[in-house]
């Protein structure tokens, strides 16, 4: 058998280097120097990304010694890390091709995620193409955790790329750098690697100038290009209302422009009158953070749209956790003057979505069902309302059924009050009532 010799590959950061690479530095797997180094139980260390492959393919040996692992625990090994960062940085200074200027070794420098960054504090330059070379690296599932959170926290890539969406004036920065600094931010928030700590940087970050943040993922959302961005957009701004102080909330809250276009997210994605179901979650999810956030915004939000757009995606979906933050929103809006109005003036549609989906979105969901019709159907004594709710296929049966359930003490009551607007006969309470428990009435 003739043996061939193959050239090593080495990863992009390493390279153009023209030096001997120690074995140890080397996988056993894939015989590429290691760039996130583990050892097992064994004591062997391997890539992180090759030993893990074999992992996911069923192995339950390690593959040079072939010897049983009690545990598939990956422990970094630091020390060999260092190692090997500390010899590429020296080899990258002595190799011929760095003494000369060769254009690999300045393609290794210019492409690093330490020079992206530095790209995108630049200024004068479009930070475009710096932030798309981040949002890739971020989202690469072969690059190790502990590098990514090394970039964002000690890098402070977070706060750098969020500095992007506090430049001010549209003519200043275009929208493809906002929507690539957004898919940036989104990915770091995303990612299940990176630390708690880190992702609060960039809540830090946009909550520095929380108007002006709020407006460039509006301009995202209106004119990114694609929904994919729109959607990115939308769950960031949610994490800078879950995350940023009391003040800067306020601040994202109260933005007209992106509550607008909020709403305009959830609603119809094409002719037809489509809804997508990422949007809608996104959307809903992010108003209702609004609503928790800042209680003086729903007037705003009625009145630029929420409730019909809650109501229709509350039709729409099947989805429990976007039907419980479609009632959320209804509930918030129920609770000033301009919200009941609306409500009512579209009882006719409103009033049964929230009947229908009363059982299906969980407890929260339906204590806020609930929250909604008590308020415009019992305190305040809406006739429009009180006929919907009473002419709604299965009401009845539905407030038994959550009279009867572990609901809050207060959602209780509320059932109790409104089962007095309904005619307790016999007919009434056997229709669309299959069970053959025996119910006692309430009242």
């Amino acid at each position: 058998m003739v043996r061939k010799e193959t050239a090593m590959r080495l990863p992009p950061q390493h390279r153009g280097l023209e030096v001997k690479i120690p074995s140890f530095f080397r996988c056993p797997i894939s015989l590429d120097v290691m760039r996130s180094p583990v050892s097992l139980c064994t004591g062997v260390t391997y890539d992180r990304a090759s030993i893990q492959r074999w992992l996911d393919s069923g192995n339950t040996t390690c593959p040079a010694t072939m010897l049983p692992l009690p545990s598939t625990d990956l422990v970094p090994n630091l020390t060999l890390r260092s190692l090997i960062a500390h010899w590429a940085a020296s080899a990258a200074t002595c190799s011929p091709t760095a003494a000369g200027g060769g254009s690999a070794a300045s393609s290794v420098r210019t492409s690093s995620p330490a020079s992206l960054v530095r790209q995108v504090a630049a200024s004068g330059a479009d930070p475009s193409p710096a932030l798309r070379g981040l949002a890739a690296y971020l989202s690469d599932d072969d690059v190790d955790d502990f590098e990514k959170n090394a970039l964002v926290g000690a890098g402070r890539a977070a706060e750098t790329v969020a500095s992007v969406l506090r430049r001010k004036g549209e003519e200043e920065t275009s929208v493809e750098s906002v929507e690539a600094a957004t898919r940036v931010l989104a990915a770091i928030v995303a990612s299940d690697g990176i630390d708690d700590a880190n992702k609060k940087r960039v809540a830090a970050g946009l909550a520095a100038d929380a108007p002006t943040s709020a407006a460039s993922l509006a301009r995202v959302m209106r004119g990114g290009s694609g929904l994919e961005a729109r959607v990115a957009a939308a769950r960031l701004a949610e994490f800078l209302l879950a995350n940023a102080t009391d003040e800067a909330k306020a601040a994202a809250a109260e933005s007209s422009e992106l509550v607008s276009e909020l709403i305009r997210i959830i609603g119809p994605v094409d002719e037809k009158g489509t809804l997508d179901g990422r949007a809608v979650e996104a959307g809903l999810s992010c108003l209702a953070t609004i609503c928790e956030s800042r209680r003086a915004a729903r007037a705003e939000m009625v009145r630029l749209g929420a409730v019909p757009a809650a109501v229709r995606a509350l039709r729409a979906t099947a989805d429990p956790r976007a039907s419980a933050r479609a009632l959320r929103v209804l509930e918030s809006a129920a609770g000033c003057a301009e919200g009941r109005a609306a409500l009512c003036e579209g009882a006719e549609e409103a009033v049964p979505a929230v009947v229908g989906r009363m059982m299906k979105a969980g407890r929260d969901g339906a204590e806020a069902a609930v929250a909604v019709l008590w308020a415009v159907c019992h305190r305040y004594r809406d006739r429009r309302a009180a006929d919907a709710a009473a002419a709604a296929e299965g009401g009845l049966t539905r407030l038994l059924l959550l009279v009867q359930s572990g609901c809050s003490p207060a959602a209780r009551q509320m059932a109790l009050e409104l089962l007095k607007m309904y005619r307790v006969n016999a007919k009434s309470c056997l229709a669309g009532y299959d069970s053959k428990t025996t119910h006692i009435m309430p009242f």
